[in-house]
């Protein structure tokens, strides 16, 4: 990775819960290509697991944020704008979903559930938007994480689909309205990728197996895969990709 592609840029990543999460890929990986970064960590019970990354990728901000909890995000967004009065980079890698609603039929779902799924997997993605929006003065990007499951049925992915399937239609209205603005907005799609999220799918290690069977490739994704796509994409070199959903897959979602 050039040590200067991102050089003076400053990235927000938010999602990281160890070292197998897709945020700690893209935070590795924007740090090493010159990117100042900023992480957060969700609560106290998750602190020590990032703190850990903090030591090792040394960012300039390190702050809670639990987007359930009011005012978590435009705390963040203020400590961004005091420290760096600005930003260049945005990556929303979180999602939830109750493992009840999860697991079940997806009309059997709650309506309680189903919300809750939706505000932390979609609309805080529209709020940070938002919150961005005044810092990004000379354009920036904002990424998106999504899978497959968004646009075919894919099985015991159940309510997430969905709840995916809104966060890309986002991504795409997101980067017409934000296009003038020289903000793009970009939906990754990583092939399963075993993160601690991922385990929460039912019988996830199969879908891990079928995916390596199918992908045409025949080999599987890792969170550096995934952060060395979106350290180009918040590049230069992809300064007129907006608005598409890009697949990191082996080619898996091909096969369908």
């Amino acid at each position: 990775m050039d040590n200067k592609l991102l050089s003076g840029k400053k990235a927000l990543i938010i999602g990281i819960a160890n070292e197998s999460s897709i945020a700690y890929g893209c935070a590795k990986m924007l740090k090493s290509a010159g990117a100042d970064i900023a992480i957060t960590y969700l609560n106290e019970k998750a602190k020590p697991f990032v703190d850990k990354i903090a030591t090792e990728l040394q960012p300039s901000i390190y702050s809670r944020c639990d987007v359930t909890i009011e005012h978590d995000l435009e705390n963040l967004f203020s400590e961004i704008n005091q420290k760096w009065q600005g930003i260049d980079i945005v990556i929303h890698s979180i999602a939830f979903a109750p493992k009840k609603d999860l697991h079940g039929s997806i009309i059997d779902s709650s309506k309680e559930g189903f919300l809750l799924a939706m505000d932390i997997s979609c609309h805080s993605f529209l709020r940070m938007a938002k919150l961005a929006k005044p810092l990004m003065k000379n354009g920036g990007t904002l990424f998106a994480m999504s899978f497959y499951g968004a646009v075919k049925v894919v099985e015991n992915y159940n309510l997430m689909g969905p709840v995916k399937a809104a966060l890309e239609s986002c991504v795409r209205y997101m980067a017409v309205e934000l296009g003038t603005h020289k903000i793009r907005v970009i939906a990754i799609s990583p092939g399963p990728v075993k993160t601690r999220a991922a385990s929460g799918i039912d019988e996830f290690d199969q879908l891990l197996e079928r995916a390596q069977q199918k992908a045409p490739m025949h080999t599987l994704v890792d969170v550096i895969d995934v952060g060395s796509m979106v350290t180009y994409l918040a590049s230069d070199y992809a300064k007129n990709i907006t608005g598409d959903t890009i697949y990191i897959d082996a080619g898996y979602h091909l096969i369908g």
